[in-house]
């Protein structure tokens, strides 16, 4: 069995190599602990203990990923990890090959759209890739934090990720693994893309390589392992099992439509049935989805690689950069420019507009959330409103005080709600303060759920078909609800914001539940979004 890939030779190094390297460390090093590549002397090799490591930032099959300081420049990193006899035992010898030979022609080839390998090195036990550390983490957080990307997040995010792809295709390499969850963000909010595992370098000559599988009459080299992550597999690897750097372009349609939409365009709990969703074109366009956006996941989501837009274009992706949805938007600066903000946002649809939130709380305002901050909030009291929705007519309203009962109060309450609530087995043995039927939004998808604020602290959400909990809304401190109008209140969490709509279109009452059990439990001053 030959052994596992290395990072560095074990042997010495001819007076060749050894100027090479040299020259690399200074690079690596910024010259702190390097002599110049001038006077050409021995340079000593990196190992673990030139670094401090800190937390674990990811973690694969055979590798982990920690966040480290450089002792000698108090340069942040990220450091990949990888288990020697892990990798011999999931024989992935050639994938850690292929990233490493993928990220140097990257690190060299002057872009900043890819995480950096600065060097690599080797103890008896593991090997060590140290890379540029994108200390805002990945993409799929943000999408799943607010629900769904704006057109102005859409358009400028997938334009930095077709600008990395025209460089990577150019170079002759294919990701072959392009997900969100792959695109991280740096200090500023621009995208690096990583995880070159998956990745496939073409021998031939860039002046060589077209951009689609072509036929027989035709030949060139066709990758045939089956890589990548199921949702955003193109079509031909399964059919075909070959791929090209059209198949990129697939997986560029699929992170659009998932940046507006909220969800990957194929989802399936089974991986046959989503792979027979993905041959036979089987997704839908919600109702709200954006019509520009979606003519371009349109000619993206082609069966048929050689049709993909972009993929006859000579230079670069001329066609998807003069697609109309990206009018107005200059490719050639976008590194250098400010991305927009990203906000909580719900997409407007056939029944009513777009809402936003700043999620700020101002210092002026007077605190509470009270009949007159809620008039205030809905635009109510004289002053623009955001909305148009019309109030529902008011209901009587029977007030629990369950917060205010004592313990023998409410364990008559609880013993009464195990006897009569068929809703008593979801919720943990908790006393259920309000309930009631709710939109849960995410992007443009929604599906009816029963929410039920509880004792505890709880927010439980479930399938009022399959009487099966489906969820939990985490509760902190730091927890604040947002009425948008009488139907719809987000729910702002520090890890993600949730979107509900009160059918009936009493949102105020839940923010006015939720806002009054949170005092109650935290002791905290009570604020609200605006």
């Amino acid at each position: 069995m030959p052994p596992p890939p290395t990072m560095q030779t074990t042997t010495p190094p001819t007076p060749s190599t050894q100027a090479t390297q040299t020259s690399q460390v200074v690079q690596v090093n910024g010259g702190s602990q390097s002599l110049t590549a001038k006077n050409m002397m021995p340079v000593t090799k990196r190992n673990p203990k030139d670094y401090i490591f800190g937390k674990v930032i990811g973690e694969g099959s055979y590798s982990t990923v920690y966040l480290a300081k450089d002792i000698h420049t108090n340069r942040e990193h990220a450091i990949k990890v990888c288990e020697k006899q892990q990798i011999i035992r999931e024989k992935k010898r050639e994938q850690v090959r292929r990233e490493k030979d993928a990220l140097n022609i990257l690190s060299n080839s002057g872009s900043s759209l890819f995480v950096k390998l600065y060097c690599t090195f080797q103890d008896a036990e593991r090997l060590y890739f140290v890379m540029s550390y994108a200390k805002n983490g990945d993409l799929l957080p943000y999408i799943n934090k607010v629900g769904s990307f704006d057109a102005a997040c859409t358009r400028f995010y997938s334009g930095e990720i077709l600008r990395a792809l025209e460089h990577l295709h150019d170079l002759n390499i294919m990701h072959r693994d392009l997900k969100p969850e792959n695109i991280l963000l740096d200090h500023n909010m621009h995208i690096k893309v990583a995880d070159f595992g998956c990745s496939k370098i073409l021998e031939q000559p860039a002046d060589t390589v077209d951009k689609t599988i072509l036929d027989e009459s035709n030949p060139r080299p066709r990758s045939n392992s089956f890589v990548g992550t199921a949702q955003y597999v193109s079509p031909e690897l399964l059919t075909e099992k070959t791929i090209s750097p059209s198949s990129d372009l697939w997986a560029l349609g699929c992170i659009i439509y998932q940046m507006i939409a909220g969800l990957p365009p194929f989802r399936s709990r089974s991986e046959y049935m989503l792979f027979k969703k993905i041959l036979n074109l089987d997704y839908v366009y919600p109702d709200g989805f954006n019509a520009d956006a979606k003519d371009l996941v349109q000619k993206l989501l082609v069966l048929d690689p050689n049709e993909r837009l972009g993929t006859k274009d000579d230079q670069r992706y001329t066609s998807i950069r003069s697609h109309p949805f990206y009018k107005g938007l200059d490719f050639d600066t976008l590194h250098v420019t400010t991305p927009p903000p990203i906000y909580p946002y719900l997409p407007g649809n056939s029944e009513g507009q777009e809402l936003r939130s700043q999620y700020r709380v101002p210092d002026h305002l007077e605190p509470g959330l009270d009949d007159k901050q809620l008039t205030r909030l809905l635009g109510l009291d004289g002053q623009s409103s955001s909305t148009t929705t019309p109030a529902p007519v008011p209901r009587p309203r029977k007030r629990s005080g369950i917060l205010h009962m004592n313990d023998e109060e409410k364990q008559h309450q609880l013993h009464q709600q195990k006897c009569n609530s068929k809703w008593h087995s979801l919720v943990e043995g908790n006393l259920i303060v309000k309930q009631g039927l709710v939109d849960k939004r995410k992007g443009l998808f929604a599906r009816r759920r029963m929410l039920m604020l509880t004792m505890g602290p709880h927010l439980y959400y479930a399938d009022p078909v399959n009487m099966t909990l489906k969820g939990e809304i985490p509760w902190s401190p730091q927890l604040r609800v947002e009425p948008k109008n009488f139907r719809i209140f987000f729910v702002h969490t520090p890890n993600r914001t949730y979107y509900l709509e009160d059918p009936e279109g009493f949102a105020l009452e839940w923010c006015k539940a939720i806002e009054e059990m949170r005092v109650n439990t935290y002791g905290v001053s009570p604020t609200t979004c605006t």
